[in-house]
């Protein structure tokens, strides 16, 4: 085989030299990019392609200068490939299954059990759910639902749950007429579980008898289903306790509040379902119940407590059809943020899709209708736009159907477009029915609209006129931007810095190929109250806006952020907090794609530094200063407690923070976008008392905060 000379061929020109092999990857580009992005490519090592001799020019083997480290073998038969069998894709990928290995994947295990008992309630089978945090760092979910079936399946030599237990693509959700309605369709639920837990134990009651299974390390069974006693006072329901496995999960400690809060949601979706939560951990007592008799209407007035409510009563509405259900909960509040939530068969669909587009639609067709019929809305003027509309609006969005059509494992969209039909009628009928009903809230509905378009129409001015001034300065950049050289923004971050001080060291740290310093004065300011109108006048927000520089709001282009990494550095004293969550709220108001596709992180200046000889040691937290004492029982002198990034020479600060190779970082997710609303509104709002309140709960658990 003879290597290709590449040089000078890179696009088009590569792929048209280059003729594909059948059954190969055709290359797309050769560029200077292409030699970061390619993961078969080692970065500062020459790129050779081989040349099979019966095609001079198609690409077989992928080599570098360093044959040793990197070849690929052209030999490909039988003997390489690999099948997996029961659980074992499970244990080689979790990340394909619950989507990671830090505290997100592990409190996913939790939901997978939670939602089969979610689903007999659905059903109509279960009214009750109980889930206990053990002690011994296991949990318990129990349910007084159906039971799972444990007789035997036709052709196999297991019992149901058996195979529900350690067979992916197993369980009662395929059309089998176990579930007319259910969220977990893809049958890999609790048999994840298992494959991740090195301990997991199934009880069942069903008819009459208690019958128990116990795996071990991932998913083996130690027993056969078995009968064990009675079931106690003839109950019927599945018990699943189950034990993270520490060698797959970066840790193995739940957080309370974290399952508080979807077990509530839970509870708000399914009308009178009682949910139980207790925690058995020593020192982290809690017992807590959930049951709401008003369903999503209550979950709508508990979305706006934090907020203040432009009126007492929640619009509500539901419709049934065929194997299809819409109900839809709303209220506004005279705030200026849109806090639309849908599900299906009580799944987030965080994504959106066909039932939250048909309400959407429906909406404005039904708000402008009602302004026209009462001349709020006058002959001729422009119609009142949807954004306008939803400005402050409160609603939640559910619906049920048979065979929901979801986008891939997540779930995170919903496909029918016969439920987007359901939901537009019913919101045209039903809620055109609520504002007939109640003509003071309908009034005070489409003044705030009339508010909000003329905002809206302020606010595109002071765009056009920010876009001209830019277009005339050139670069558009802010002044005090320390751009960096690179424009690859993969490779590139930008540290938002309070103070000029600070600032300035962090230049002499950050290396300016790829890392950028936007010094920004003081607190800025509180979007949470804030319209859009006046955010566009203040100079911190518009120096923001232009250097990540993919606009604004319903603008906001992600594809045109000019940074990889928005790294927010401030001091670790209470102003430096107050800062970041200023900082957080503005992102998530007005650049929550940012938040969501994990861009925006958390710098971690160190808290300590201690002196050993001659070397200073810097410590991240407290958990780090205890690490250091226990492995320097003899250390008696005082540590230096770090409050602001301007006590650290640029030297320092290259070392603890900014350099890439040694620093901290939090990335900043949102796993559920009604709590982090909530939480938002709680922080930035003006209820004093809800704030303290959510502080004090949360204080001991500030590491997994996510906004």
């Amino acid at each position: 085989m003879e290597p290709v000379n590449t040089s000078g061929i890179e696009g088009e020109n590569l792929k048209k030299t280059l003729p594909v092999l059948p059954g190969s990857i055709a290359p797309t580009r050769y560029n200077k990019s292409y030699r970061r992005s390619c993961p078969l490519a080692c970065r500062g090592q020459q790129l050779a392609l081989a040349v099979h001799p019966r095609w001079k020019a198609a690409p077989v083997v992928l080599e570098t200068e360093n044959r040793d480290r990197m070849s690929v073998s052209a030999s490909y038969d039988a003997s390489d490939i690999t099948v997996l069998e029961g659980l074992e894709p499970v244990r080689l990928r979790p990340g394909m299954y619950i989507g990671s290995t830090g505290p997100s994947g592990l409190h996913h295990l939790v939901w997978e059990v939670v939602d089969n008992s979610v689903d007999e309630a659905m059903a109509g089978y279960c009214t009750r759910i109980d889930v206990t945090l053990l002690a011994d760092g296991g949990c318990r979910v129990a349910d007084n639902g159906r039971g799972i079936p444990v007789d035997r399946l036709p052709n196999q030599d297991k019992s149901a749950a058996e195979v529900v237990l350690t067979v992916l693509h197993a369980g009662g959700k395929f059309g089998g007429g176990g579930y007319k309605v259910s969220g977990g369709l893809h049958g890999v639920g609790v048999s994840v579980v298992n494959a991740l837990s090195s301990l997991l134990v199934l009880e069942i009651d069903r008819n009459g008898k208690h019958h128990r299974m116990e795996f071990r390390d991932g998913g083996s069974p130690v027993t056969a289903l078995e009968i064990v006693g009675e079931a106690p006072r003839g109950r019927t329901g599945t018990t699943v306790t189950f034990w993270p496995d520490a060698a797959v999960f970066d840790e193995v400690e739940f957080r309370a509040q974290t399952v508080l809060e979807r077990l509530q949601i839970m509870a708000f979706l399914n009308k009178a379902l009682e949910i139980r939560f207790k925690d058995e951990r020593p020192g982290r007592q809690l017992e807590e119940t959930f049951k709401y008799t008003g369903g999503i209407v209550d979950y709508v007035k508990h979305l706006n407590t934090a907020k203040e409510a432009l009126f007492r009563k929640v619009a509500w509405y539901v419709q049934s059809e065929d194997d299809q259900e819409a109900e839809v909960a709303l209220q506004w509040n005279t705030g200026f943020y849109e806090s639309v939530y849908s599900f299906a068969n009580g799944i987030a669909t965080v994504e959106g899709g066909m039932h939250e587009e048909g309400f959407r639609k429906a909406l404005t067709n039904v708000v402008n209708k009602y302004g026209k019929a009462w001349n709020f809305v006058k002959e001729g003027a422009e119609t009142l736009d949807g954004r306008d509309i939803r400005e402050g609006l409160t609603a939640i969005v559910s619906v049920r159907l048979t065979n929901p059509q979801f986008e891939g494992q997540t779930k995170g969209k919903l496909g029918n477009t016969s439920m987007r039909s359901l939901v537009e009628r019913a919101t045209n009928a039903k809620l055109s029915e609520w504002f007939d009903e109640n003509p003071k809230e309908g009034r005070q509905i489409v003044q705030k609209a009339l508010l909000a378009q003329r905002a809206r129409m302020a606010a595109n001015q002071a765009r056009d006129l920010t876009r001209r001034k830019s277009a005339l300065d050139g670069a558009g950049l802010p002044g005090k931007l320390y751009d960096c050289s690179s424009r690859d923004a993969r490779e590139s971050e930008i540290f938002i810095v309070e103070g000029n001080s600070a600032a300035g060291s962090a230049v002499k740290a950050r290396d300016p190929r790829t890392q950028a310093i936007l010094p920004i004065r003081g607190k800025i300011l509180n979007v949470e109250r804030a319209r859009i109108d006046k955010m566009l006048k203040n100079a911190e927000i518009q120096a923001l806006i232009m250097a990540i520089g993919a606009g604004l709001a319903d603008d906001f282009d992600l594809t045109k952020i000019r940074y990889g990494k928005i790294i927010i550095l401030a001091d670790a004293d209470v102003d430096g907090s107050h800062i970041r969550t200023l900082l957080l709220t503005f992102f998530l108001r007005q650049m929550k794609p940012l938040v969501e596709a994990g861009h925006v992180y958390a710098a971690q200046p160190p808290l300590y530094s201690a002196e050993v000889g001659t070397a200073k040691v810097y410590l991240k937290d407290d958990a780090a200063r205890a690490r250091f004492l226990e492995e320097h029982p003899n250390y008696s002198k005082d540590f230096q407690r770090l409050k602001g990034l301007g006590e650290m020479n640029w030297q320092e600060l290259k070392e603890t923070t900014i350099e890439a190779s040694k620093r901290s970082l939090l990335q900043v997710t949102m796993e559920q976008a009604s709590i982090a609303d909530e939480v938002c509104s709680v922080l930035m709002g003006d209820d004093v008392e809800q704030r303290r309140h959510f502080i004090q709960t949360n204080a001991k658990d500030i590491r997994f905060l996510d906004i």
